[in-house]
């Protein structure tokens, strides 16, 4: 290829913890990183009908899509197999049966073209998805939201996690899933309950109801959204079915501010006691453009540079793993015969 000089590294990355397959190519050496495909085959749809991921159909439909995918990504980056220098696949945490998928396939693929293979911590890989076209100063905070996972992960260098928070029961994309879910809004609940509380903005809503921000003045950073989510069962009840659904953009707006005031107090409150220079955002609830525009103004206020991956990099996709891939593989050479010792664990966690 042209454009790989004497030390780039060219990586496939394979993608499957949840309802996404993905493969990406990416192009690295040095501090550039050229992502020359990146492609996903979504299983939204497939889900709605049923208001959640179902595991097992998460599973068949990775099954179908991840040599395809695979395929599509090779051609859409102009590369051939013999081409590639190395091969990474998110390893967990996520659902066991789609990341057996993806595991699977990778260690199959790097024995048949006999390439190294590393395994990514999804964590890791969405955290990396910062690491893209950015020049991160060290040390920083970075608070990584999704659907299964909120947690502030302190970093002093690109491979040195220390968790120091997350939450006790419900993370705050599961939040506003089951939020969504009960007001009749479907799933995804993330961009459901943005676009409804967007509405009091346009439409002037009278806003009258107040939730609880959990947790927002603990001395720990840790988080809770269980509590959150039933005080708008609670709300609803005392309302009826045609009254809940006039006020729905009231309740949206409002469980969304309760949502992001917390998230942005505990990250800013942890940057500070930590003394870092950056603040960063990832995972797929960092999409949410409420939470990104707070966290900024927050960080910029308190003298952090703040960093937040494009919306495209923020949902679940290969490309990030790759660039979590190319760093780790800075650290440690990968061994050829690396796929040996790679497990999918749905339960990795960072540390």
């Amino acid at each position: 290829m042209n454009l790989k000089s004497k030390n780039d590294s060219i990586i496939l990355a394979l993608e499957t913890s949840c309802d996404e397959t993905s493969a990406a190519v990416i192009l690295a050496g040095g501090d550039k990183i050229k992502i020359l495909s990146n492609v996903i085959a979504s299983q939204i749809n497939i889900h709605r009908q049923y208001g959640g991921v179902v595991p097992e159909i998460a599973a068949r439909e990775h099954l179908k899509n991840i040599l395809p995918v695979v395929d599509e990504s090779l051609a859409a980056a102009k590369i051939k197999p013999a081409e590639l220098d190395l091969l990474a696949v998110v390893a967990g945490p996520g659902l066991i049966t789609s990341l057996l998928v993806g595991v699977e396939a990778a260690k199959a693929l790097s024995w048949a073209w006999q390439k190294p293979l590393i395994g990514i911590n999804h964590l890791s890989a969405h955290i990396a998805a910062n690491f893209y076209q950015n020049q991160v100063e060290f040390p920083t905070i970075c608070l990584v939201v999704s659907g299964g996972h909120t947690e502030l992960i302190y970093l002093k260098d690109y491979w040195q996690y220390q968790k120091i928070g997350q939450t006790v029961d419900d993370a705050a994309g599961e939040a506003f899933d089951k939020v969504a879910k009960l007001l009749g809004l479907g799933y995804p609940g993330g961009p459901a309950i943005s676009a409804c509380a967007e509405e009091l903005r346009i439409k002037n809503y009278e806003l009258r109801i107040k939730l609880p921000r959990p947790m927002i003045k603990s001395n720990d950073f840790n988080f809770s959204f269980s509590g959150l989510k039933t005080a708008v069962l609670y709300a609803t009840k005392k309302m009826t079915a045609a009254e809940v659904k006039k006020r729905t953009p009231e309740i949206c707006y409002e469980f969304q501010e309760a949502v992001v005031e917390v998230l942005t107090a505990k990250t800013i409150k942890a940057g500070k006691k930590f003394g870092v220079r950056t603040v960063m955002l990832a995972g797929g609830v960092a999409a949410n453009k409420r939470l990104r525009g707070s966290l900024e103004a927050a960080a910029k206020k308190s003298g952090f540079k703040f960093l937040v991956p494009e919306f495209k990099l923020c949902t679940d996709n290969a490309a990030m793993a790759g660039v979590a891939a190319y760093y780790l593989s800075l650290k440690s050479k990968p061994r050829l015969d690396g796929w040996k010792k790679i497990k999918a664990d749905p339960n990795w966690e960072l540390k």
